[in-house]
């Protein structure tokens, strides 16, 4: 037992990282609950252990005092001081109590420690190796799929990935090997869950730095992503070189660069697009292929404009059930109202004429209340002399009708 133990915690340490002292503390504890477990629950148990021997030794403590009330807890100070004489009220004294056959408890206690220790150490390596791998590439083989998940085998974990994450126009098979993007790595109780996606705009922007060297080194940046995975997506791009065209650098010569990561998405459609700071720029850019008038900015909402494209544009701007308009307005952060310029004119026509004649209201309201005033004034001359802040008075009710009815009150009392 000695030996064997002693070998195996070197073992341990050598080749898989386990210190021998988090084992033997483990060990102790668990051999603390075993003698309680066969030999009594109420005595204070220490259990140490003999590194240079490999043997465990069990010892009761008990507290020194006068009168003993538990004397599995307790021992008297005349007994105390007949094992040494300098011990005082409130010591404690170990009693070895080691069983003839705790041996063979010590040995079965430690194996399950040792394999207990081992597969939480495996589980944590695992867990460390991996977490390093969120927001990143993996390639994994299909293992199986049920109602929930794709099992993807990472070679020392399964990776799950569920409906969401699944390409709408792809079909999973055992053996098939897969790119995926790691989403979340968690440390679970039986060991890491890894979790991976194929439709996260992060596996885009990854693929575009394997694909695009400049987009790698930051050469020419990612600025944001629009995804409806397994169909279309938008990637803006700008260039931190002026000498580097960001967009035909994505898209690579003859359009490879980009090819071949449509391909891994097996077709989905991609628009590469140029990020501008100026954001009637941007969003006409993000509107692409459309042609685009003009961008005009709610002055309620600074979120949000009116896009005027050519009447024969108008349903390649807005796409097919809308998918080019929310791509756009995803990927810029607008909301983007779309009018053909025929629409345009009739919508800004409108507003105007509503506009003006709100404001020819707001006139005759104004020219009613100051004929009224004036009405009123005139009835009060023929009675009483108005004196000059009276004068005053009557001026400043012409001046702002809001306060006019006041005034008349105050006149006609």
């Amino acid at each position: 037992m000695s030996k064997e133990l002693l070998g195996a915690l070197s073992a341990l340490e050598e080749e898989k990282g386990i210190k021998k002292e988090v084992v033997i503390e483990a060990l102790q504890a668990a051999l603390v609950s075993a003698y309680k477990r066969n030999y009594g629950q109420a005595q204070n148990v220490q259990v140490v252990f003999d590194e240079k021997k490999g043997d465990m030794h069990v010892y009761s403590v008990k507290t020194v005092v006068d009168d003993v009330t538990d004397d599995q807890l307790q021992v008297s100070l005349d007994d105390a001081l007949q094992i040494n004489k300098g011990y005082e009220l409130g010591d404690e004294i170990k009693f070895e109590v080691t069983p003839k056959n705790f041996g063979r408890i010590a040995a079965q206690t430690a194996k399950q420690v040792i394999m207990q220790r081992v597969r939480e150490a495996e589980r944590e390596n695992v867990f460390d190796e991996y977490s390093k791998y969120e927001d990143e590439l993996v390639t994994g083989t299909v293992e199986r799929q049920d109602t929930r998940f794709v099992y993807i085998n990472l070679d020392k974990v399964e990776a799950v990935m569920g409906a969401k994450d699944e390409m709408p126009n792809e079909v999973y098979r055992p053996q098939d090997r897969i790119k995926v993007y790691v989403t979340k790595v968690e440390n679970a109780t039986k060991g890491p869950q890894v979790f991976v996606s194929r439709t996260a705009p992060g596996m885009l922007k990854r693929l575009f730095e394997q694909e695009v060297p400049e987009i790698y080194d930051g050469t020419v940046e990612i600025v944001s992503i629009a995804r409806e995975a397994g169909d279309r997506a938008k990637v803006a791009v700008r260039s931190n070189s002026k000498d580097i065209d960001p967009v035909g650098t994505a898209v690579g010569p003859k359009g490879q660069r980009v090819q071949t990561i449509v391909n891994e998405l097996h077709g989905e459609n991609m628009d590469i697009v140029e990020w501008d700071e100026d954001n009637a720029r941007y969003i006409a850019n993000a509107l692409n292929p459309a042609e685009v008038i003009d961008v005009i900015f709610d002055d309620d909402n600074d979120r949000a404009c009116t896009v005027i494209v050519p009447d024969y544009q108008l349903s390649l701007a807005i796409g097919k059930k809308g998918q080019n308009a929310r791509l756009a307005a995803k990927l810029t952060g607008f909301k983007i109202d779309i009018k053909s310029e025929t629409e345009a004119k009739e919508f800004f026509a409108t507003k105007q004429t509503s506009d003006d004649t709100h404001e020819t209201g707001d006139e005759n309201d104004q020219l009613q209340d100051k004929s009224i005033t004036n009405d009123q004034s005139d009835e009060d001359s023929q009675t009483e002399k108005p004196d000059n802040s009276q004068t005053d008075a009557d001026k400043a009710t012409v001046d702002d009708p809001s306060d006019s009815t006041t005034v008349n009150e105050q006149n006609i009392n």
